[in-house]
């Protein structure tokens, strides 16, 4: 799989005379990076602002912001995650950039000792682990996730780390939630 290329976003429509059809077939308008984590790509893909979701609702991506989907929505998005830095302090700097300028709405709060990727969200998130390999990483616990491995992320404390050697892509489909 060739992480380097824009990933591709095709969304479907209705026209005129009630048809079917493709609306639009391209890179999605919402790709994010941070300067300090090199490979580091979010793609935001599509999001909805209701649940049930207003099938013909507008495409909201390129107003999101953080990590966190609409109120009473979810969003569906891909991020490419390099190898993490080896080096203990360069991996919490890059954490730390990730999360102050894409994601600041996570609850980013890592306690000593812990991941620097800990955070917490209110919501339900499925990951898709879809090439490379990942490791969940939990207050208790970890799981290493390999392609086609799925987890659901229910409101916990959290991180995700890639030990291997290769970029890893992921996708996630986070709903808003209540605890």
């Amino acid at each position: 799989m060739d992480l380097s290329k824009p990933l591709r976003r095709i969304v479907t429509g209705i026209d005129a005379n009630g048809r079917s059809r493709i609306v639009e077939d391209g890179a999605s308008p919402s790709v994010r990076t941070v300067a300090e984590r090199p490979g580091y790509r979010v793609t935001n893909i599509w999001a909805t602002d209701s649940a049930p979701a207003d099938i013909n609702g507008p495409d909201l991506v390129a107003g999101l912001g953080g990590v966190l989907p609409p109120k009473n929505g979810s969003v569906i998005r891909i991020i490419d995650i390099p190898p993490e830095p080896k080096d203990p302090a360069e991996r919490a700097r890059a954490m730390k950039a990730s999360f102050g300028q894409l994601f600041a709405d996570a609850q980013h709060a890592p306690e000593p000792g812990q991941h620097p990727g800990m955070h917490t969200t209110t919501t339900v998130d499925y990951a898709i682990l879809l090439s490379g390999e990942l490791v969940a990483i939990m207050d208790e616990e970890e799981v290493t996730m390999q392609a086609g491995d799925v987890l659901i992320q229910r409101g916990t404390n959290h991180g995700w780390s890639n030990r291997s050697s290769e970029p890893a892509r992921i996708a996630f489909i986070l709903l808003d939630g209540r605890g």
